[in-house]
């Protein structure tokens, strides 16, 4: 466009104000742009777009420079090629479900899945016609039995997020793919760090990027990561039709976040470990769930797969302590909030009925099941806070 003699207005020159920013600027932070609407040079830009061109600006909605950079650092880590960003973990459990599956379809998901990813896939069988069976995480190669002609999607989650069963991933990733079906993983809960499910035959890995990537507990999003091109697509044109997007500034903050991340994963894993196993020790626990440990269900599979744990682990208590004695204890401690969510600097404990939780793998223990999170206090400071607590039961 050729410069305009025309005069203008001092509001036109507010609008239209032409900067006068020296160059050379640099810094180690990813600049922040925001947008809505994307201006094209021309009328030919405009019209030569193909959505299918993640190399092109279309919309604020689908990419800025800065969303991109995160998604690009993303699939890096977890070794993909491709990574589109979902407003949450859930938002993006959602985007599997609807670029993938339709009505008539098959989906398979795991019995220690996710509570949100269940109550979606109980959804999708209620209203859209579509059927979803739940199976045992350890079924491993037994997955191959569970396959009809009409399955899409398998999902996975290893460990799961509560009962820290380990799925024999492999097995079952090999299964589908022998029958042509995609597998999709929640995992979250090692960050991309500790499991590279790529290297492992999954198709989709599904963050939750509100944990460890944002390390704050003050942002809310996912990511959906894969390496097949045509994959991508069918998820991308997904989000693209359910409008779905996220802030610039929100990136931001992960982006600020991501080079601490493999640290504060590591802290986090040792603390968890070393409290873990101090409560195996106690009278008051009847087991540790705590997928290093040779007692924890899948745990050659971890010990396999896996590089790391993070500091997320549950113990469950022996049956004698009723369900508000429990209740009691998590109230009574100084150091750990009751909430959901994980993988910022602040200690969390929270309680499950698992009994309630289960219809296809039978809970083969009888106390409540207490799911610690173990943020960056120190181990010590941790340990005197629970041994405080469990005073509390007698």
């Amino acid at each position: 466009m050729t410069q305009s003699k025309l005069k203008r207005g001092l509001q036109t020159r507010t609008v239209h104000a032409e900067d006068q920013i020296t160059p050379g600027f640099e810094s180690f932070s990813t600049p922040v742009t925001r947008a809505s609407t994307v201006v094209f040079p021309d009328l030919a830009a405009m019209r030569a777009l193909d959505w299918k061109n993640d190399a092109q600006w279309r919309y604020g909605l689908h990419a800025t420079p800065t969303s991109l950079a995160l998604a690009q650092r993303l699939a890096a880590i977890e070794g993909g090629k491709h990574a589109l960003l979902q407003p949450s973990g859930l938002s993006s459990i959602s985007n599997v479900y609807f670029g993938l599956v339709k009505a008539g379809d098959d989906v398979l998901i795991p019995d220690n899945v996710y509570s949100p990813n269940r109550d979606h896939g109980d959804w999708l069988a209620r209203d859209f016609g579509v059927t979803v069976r739940y199976y045992d995480p350890l079924v491993g190669a037994g997955i191959a039995a569970l396959i009809q002609p009409n399955t899409r999607l398998i999902w996975l989650e290893a460990p799961g997020s509560v009962t820290m069963e380990v799925a024999d991933v492999p097995a079952i990733t090999a299964a589908a793919r022998a029958r042509n079906v995609i597998t999709a993983i929640d995992n979250t809960w090692s960050a991309g760090l500790a499991f590279r499910p790529f290297d492992h035959g999954v198709d989709i890995s599904v963050q939750a990027l509100t944990k460890y990537q944002s390390g704050g507990g003050d942002v809310l999003m996912g990511a959906t990561i894969t390496v097949d091109r045509e994959l991508h697509l069918k998820l991308k044109a997904a989000r693209m039709r359910m409008g779905i997007g996220v802030s610039s500034d929100d990136c931001s903050l992960i982006l600020r976040s991501l080079p601490s991340m493999q640290l504060r994963f590591a802290q986090h894993d040792r603390a968890a470990f070393g409290l873990a196993t101090w409560l195996k020790s106690r009278p008051e626990i009847d087991a540790v769930l705590h997928p290093a440990f040779s007692d924890c269900p899948g745990h050659a599979f971890f010990k396999r797969d896996f590089t790391g744990a993070g500091g997320l682990f549950s113990v469950v208590f022996d049956s004698r302590y009723s369900a508000a004695q429990i209740d009691a204890f998590c109230e009574s401690l100084e150091l750990f909030s009751i909430g959901w969510s994980w993988g910022g600097a602040h200690s969390l404990v929270m309680p499950y009925d698992v009994a309630s939780m289960r219809t296809a793998a039978q809970w083969p223990h009888r106390g409540t099941l207490v799911r610690f999170y173990i943020g960056l206090e120190e181990e010590a400071d941790l340990r005197a806070d629970i041994e405080q607590c469990l005073a509390v039961l007698a």
